[in-house]
């Protein structure tokens, strides 16, 4: 159906995407802290709101034309998977309000960190039966596992006290 080039430059695409908008975001805000905002004065300050942009963008599809797709990522043993959708994308809502709420902001990132593990099993789950996401090649796991390990990583780091 796809050649393997295309495959490999549909996935970078879309998972450059991701950390495109992370590693900006804690760009400017790094740049923004060094101009003087107290904030994100520093590293770990600036990965955390970077980690709330990126969880920001990535919740939007789960409310978009995209959850229909993420809906069948979801393992068939589990009911309702639309509605488990809706459900994550509000839990990623909510993670990121609570890492910018400094009384909230380690227990959002512990429940954010669940909630990468926990759709890291629908990530097995499209790639081991071939689920495309808008038409194209699921992220293949050898890629996806250290991502994840980023993100999980970087939200244990920035919300430690």
């Amino acid at each position: 159906m796809y050649n393997k080039a295309y495959k490999i430059r549909i996935v970078f695409s879309v998972l450059m995407l991701v950390l495109i908008v992370l590693l900006v975001s804690w760009l400017a805000f790094r740049a923004i802290g060094a101009a003087g905002v107290h904030a994100v004065a520093t590293w770990q300050d600036c990965a955390r709101y970077a980690l709330v942009v990126m969880f920001l963008f990535t919740a939007t599809a789960h409310f978009n034309k995209m959850k229909h797709d993420l809906a069948r990522m979801i393992p068939t043993s589990f009911p309702r998977p639309l509605m488990i959708v809706y459900i994550t994308g509000v839990l990623e809502l909510l993670g990121a309000a609570g890492l910018v709420l400094p009384q909230f902001r380690r227990f959002g990132g512990i429940c954010l960190i669940a909630l990468l593990v926990g759709m890291f099993i629908a990530n097995v789950n499209a790639a081991q039966r071939g689920i495309t996401l808008r038409g194209k090649p699921p992220t293949p796991l050898w890629l996806r596992a250290p991502m994840q390990i980023l993100f999980i990583a970087l939200l244990w780091w920035s919300t430690r006290v």
